[in-house]
């Protein structure tokens, strides 16, 4: 009987999540994202460079008050750091590991604009930006981190300040899912610019915080520009443009019909010379354009395409 028992809990079938189909996300999605916190696991410790402490105890190693172990010495590691009696007794260096103390804020800014509900594979442009913006949040609770978030819908930008309330985690989670869905309405007039957002976000941060922008940046103005160096000055910013393969690759020779921001109902053909080098050239510039600009203000950027596991693509950083 117990030998059943143990067998049914062992092979039973994992519980189905309610999904949107990739066209918006449901709160149980972004619940589900947790499961993908071990993955991240590097990204974690990059983290841990911040110089922001306080008396929270991280799980990262490296310089702080606590001694965590004594291990062999490592190329790259801390010579102020050497224990020399170990040193000396063992005949080869040593070297002492501490504790980091943190309490960082970490916030994600979430375009999640009409634009963003755009996806040709898998899932919407808006759907992968809301599953990581969910995965991020996992990863700054379980770490003990204070997690702020900010939501652009195009009309407006809502924010949420930074806390380690995982009840008020949850309220975030489902304004998120609300949002997917509010999107696909098909309004598509924008009355209020990603620009003010990063400036809200500028204004929301008090001290220095990690901030995780994930938008397509397909309006990458010179407003937008000041602001993101703006921020740049006070908080250590991840840029991760989140684009669909689409976007990147021409369509096969063909007429296909489309629809402008505006409404307007379009017909173009992608068979006629040069096409395909055309498109892709004008995508690819805009990317090179954001990655240009981060670079020169010390923003971390990322390429995340919307069909693709989010997790291998994450652990880029």
């Amino acid at each position: 009987m117990k030998l059943r028992f143990l067998k049914h809990r062992l092979f039973a079938a994992a519980p189905e999540v309610k999904t949107g189909g990739g066209l918006f996300v449901t709160v149980e999605e972004l619940l589900e994202q947790k499961r993908n916190v071990a993955y991240l696991k590097n990204f974690h410790q990059k983290l841990a460079s911040s110089n922001m402490a306080g008396d929270v105890k991280s799980a990262f190693k490296g310089r702080g008050i606590e001694l965590e172990e004594i291990r062999p010495y490592n190329f790259g590691d801390d010579i102020r750091d050497i224990d020399w009696r170990v040193t000396a007794r063992k005949q080869q260096p040593y070297t002492r590991l501490y504790a980091e103390e943190k309490d960082r804020e970490i916030y994600v800014l979430l375009d999640m604009s009409p634009r963003m509900a755009f996806g040709t594979r898998r899932e919407l442009k808006s759907v992968a930006a809301a599953k990581i913006g969910a995965l991020l949040g996992w990863m700054s609770l379980e770490n003990k981190d204070r997690f702020g978030l900010g939501i652009y819908d195009g009309q407006k930008t809502s924010f949420f300040k930074a806390g380690n309330n995982r009840a008020f985690f949850f309220v975030m989670l489902k304004k998120i899912s609300e949002t997917s869905i509010n999107i696909l309405s098909g309004q598509w007039k924008e009355n209020e610019s990603f620009t003010k957002s990063v400036r809200l976000l500028d204004n929301q941060i008090k001290n220095r915080a990690t901030v995780f922008i994930l938008s397509d940046f397909s309006f990458f103005d010179e407003a937008l520009r000041k602001s993101l160096a703006r921020l740049a000055h006070k908080s250590r910013i991840y840029c991760l443009n989140i684009f669909d393969v689409l976007e990147e690759k021409a369509p096969p020779p063909g007429e296909y019909p489309a629809i402008s921001p505006s409404g307007k109902k379009l017909l173009f053909n992608s068979g006629s010379t040069g096409f395909a080098k055309t498109y892709e050239d004008y995508f690819y510039n805009k990317k090179q354009e954001v990655k240009k600009f981060c670079s020169s203000f010390g923003i971390r950027y990322a390429e995340i395409r919307a069909d693709l596991d989010i997790r291998n693509q994450l652990k880029i950083f």
